[in-house]
């Protein structure tokens, strides 16, 4: 069954898109969840203009996101925590602590844009990358120092 997907899809297609698809799958999932339409001349119109709506508001998103990455690009950040020997931390600077941190300095971030692999466990300077926009990213200077 062809169906226009309405959404990105992991593994299938992206926005826009005429993909053949089983037809359990269509009507099972794609069609109930509204992530696709049927591949009609019809549909294929409304698809197209939602799709050219969605580009427009993707590259406004680009530009506010790059405006972002572009205030950030000198920033860093100190976050102090309680350490023992050897510069071990007693917990762990997660991407909630960084968020926090930037809030502070009047930056409003999600946590889940913080590309923190591993929270962060000794003292030092770490970059830190910030996913913005899945085209758009910022890396941060997050400094762990003892606290007293």
């Amino acid at each position: 069954m062809d169906v226009i997907l309405r959404e990105d899809i992991d593994k299938l297609g992206t926005r826009g898109e005429v993909v053949k698809v089983a037809a359990g799958y269509a009507r099972n999932f794609l069609l109930p969840k509204r992530l696709a339409v049927e591949a009609t001349p019809s549909n294929r119109k409304i698809v197209e203009q939602e799709r050219q709506a969605h580009v427009r508001k993707e590259a406004k998103q680009i530009d506010e996101a790059q405006d972002l990455a572009n205030l950030m690009a000198g920033v860093k950040i100190t976050i102090a925590q309680k350490a023992g020997e050897n510069d071990q931390l007693f917990g762990s600077v997660t991407a909630q602590d960084i968020v926090n941190a930037l809030a502070a300095q009047d930056f409003t971030i999600d946590r889940r844009k913080v590309q923190l692999d591993d929270p962060i466990k000794q003292l030092g300077e770490y970059q830190v990358p910030l996913r913005l926009h899945k085209e758009v990213t910022a890396e941060i200077t997050v400094a762990v120092v003892k606290e007293e």
